[in-house]
């Protein structure tokens, strides 16, 4: 009796595709966790340097400067800690204590939430708070009269800063130099 020729998959076929199958999509699966990590790291790190950068601006446009008799003129009193800026409240470009970037320091820090609008200064995160902003005011070494380095560092409130800054943070340094007005 003539055999007839059979066509199509044995079992054995289809549970090996299948299996090469499911490991695939179980790397694919893996990558995806891993580029929506990348992307939550991405997004923080953009905002904690746009907050950055925001404060930097901030303190770069206060007054230190000359007036029109050659006598220094310095803003040490806007309060920089909070967003709408009471007069004589504050420390302005007055020169900050020296841990004022490892710890929350009153007039040299502030909390954000994650829009980035300020919750306010102090020393302790308030609830809502996502990010903690800090900043330094320290007279150039080489110049201590007419210039100032300005610092500032953005990380997540709930960290300690006292340790290296992490792929979200944001650490920025300027140079503030004395103008004739």
């Amino acid at each position: 009796m003539p055999r007839i020729a059979e066509s199509g998959f044995s079992l054995l076929e289809v549970l090996v595709a299948t299996t090469v199958f499911a490991v695939a999509v179980a790397g694919l699966a893996d990558l995806c966790a891993m580029a929506a990590r990348a992307n939550t790291t991405a997004r923080a790190t953009t905002v904690a340097s746009m907050l950055a950068a925001e404060k930097m601006e901030q303190l770069r446009a206060l007054t230190w400067g000359y007036d029109e008799r050659g006598r220094p003129l310095s803003d040490t009193t806007t309060d920089t800690s909070v967003s709408a800026d009471p007069p004589n409240a504050g420390a302005g470009l007055s020169p900050s204590p020296p841990d004022a970037l490892t710890q929350n320091t009153a007039g040299y820090c502030d909390f954000l939430d994650p829009a980035g609008r300020s919750l306010g200064g102090g020393t302790v995160a308030p609830a809502g708070a996502v990010f903690s902003r800090r900043w330094s005011v320290d007279p150039l070494p080489s110049n201590p009269t007419d210039a100032l380095v300005l610092q500032v560092i953005v990380t997540r409130a709930d960290r300690d800063a006292a340790r290296r800054v992490l792929p979200d943070e944001v650490h920025l340094v300027s140079v503030k130099g004395r103008k004739a007005w």
